[in-house]
Formats: structure tokens, sequence, C-alpha cells
């Protein structure tokens, strides 16, 4: 079993296609963890993530905040804390804060990357 304190987690910025948005592995391949990988995002005011797509579904949890999930067609869905999202694989999405406060969750993937 292997345990992390959230807290102390190294926090890095995402700069690829993206604004204001910064990332925590909470569990992954560093933990020992060879099929799924825990991740917390981060996205300041005015931030937002790529548009983008992936062969492999996700799911999200929204922990704080308030933000916006953005479809294939630019459907735009107004998301918070209390939210979940599944995203199917190669289903183009991306979030966005347009809000004042950060808008903060949990993404949960598969290790494509089996070690």
């Amino acid at each position: 079993m292997k345990i992390n304190q959230n807290s102390k987690i190294k926090e890095v910025e995402v700069e690829e296609g993206t604004r204001g948005m910064r990332k925590k592995v909470l569990i992954g391949p560093d933990d020992g963890s060879k099929n799924i990988i825990m991740r917390y995002f981060t996205l300041l005011p005015g931030g937002y993530s790529p548009k983008h797509s992936h062969n492999h579904e996700h799911l999200v949890k929204i922990e704080s905040g308030k933000g916006i999930v953005v479809d294939k067609d630019d459907n735009k869905v107004e998301i918070s804390e209390g939210y979940s999202v599944f995203v199917e694989a190669n289903e183009i999405h991306q979030f966005q804060n347009p809000f004042k406060e950060n808008f903060e969750f949990i993404c949960v993937i598969p290790n494509t990357d089996k070690r």
C-alpha cells in the first residue's frame, strides 16, 4: 500500500496548449500503480486545457470551484463541485475556467505507458 499526502506532492505547470493549468500526479507509476493514474488539476481564472482527444477514456470529479466543459461541437456545460464527467476514448473535449476562482478537479486515466 502507498499513501501520499496530496499537499506534499509537487505541482507542475502544464504548458502545451494550455493557459493557467497546473497538475499533480496523486498516484501513478512512481507509486507502483501499473494500470491507473490519478491526477489533480487546477485551472486558474481565465485558464483552459487544450481542446484535444486521446485513445483512452477517463473520469473527472470536480473538487472545487466551477468551470466549463466543451465538447466536439463547442457545446459548453457549466460544472462545479458535485459533478463528475466521463470522457469517452477519442472524444474531443476541453475544460475552461472563465470564472474568478480556481477550478479544481481529479482526473483518472489508464496508464497507457505500462512499466
